[in-house]
């Protein structure tokens, strides 16, 4: 985070990721979509982009009636950077999960947020998901070590 931003802020755009895991967690396609700008862009792990909060909601609603019923999301925080006083970009890990199962340790999937504070209130405009390929890191890493990115060195 970046010195000349506050705790409360930090804490701000926690606590819209926090919600934005219990919506998904209680299968609420209105009230995750709910946490996106109007316009805001999404694009899963599987290549899918989706524009606009309606289509995010469709989506979702869709997917939290079928095969991601009675799912969970887990992430974890990585970095939280601020561009300005009213955008952050914030990246996690993540996954997804039954509701029955123990909380995976190991989280499959990396994603990028980018949070805009629009009338006081911090909303998703972007977010990214992208699934991780080990084989393809430990391929790529050994053949060009300096590829490796620097938190990893």
């Amino acid at each position: 985070m970046n010195s000349n931003h506050t705790a409360d802020q930090r804490r701000d755009i926690e606590a819209v990721l926090t919600e934005l895991a219990q919506a998904w967690g209680r299968g609420d396609a209105d009230a995750y979509g709910a946490l996106f700008t109007e316009d805001a862009s999404y694009t899963a792990w599987f290549g899918s982009v989706y524009q606009g909060r309606a289509d995010i909601v469709a989506s979702h609603r869709a997917l939290f009636d079928s095969f991601l019923k009675g799912t969970k999301m887990a992430d974890a925080l990585l970095d939280i950077r601020f561009y300005g006083p009213d955008t952050a970009v914030v990246n996690s890990s993540g996954d997804i999960y039954k509701a029955n199962r123990k909380r995976p340790e190991k989280l499959s999937k990396v994603q990028t947020y980018t949070l805009v504070r629009l009338d006081g209130r911090w909303l998703i405009a972007a977010f990214q998901n992208t699934k991780c390929k080990k084989l393809m890191q430990r391929f790529t890493f050994r053949f060009a070590p300096d590829a490796r990115p620097a938190a990893a060195r």
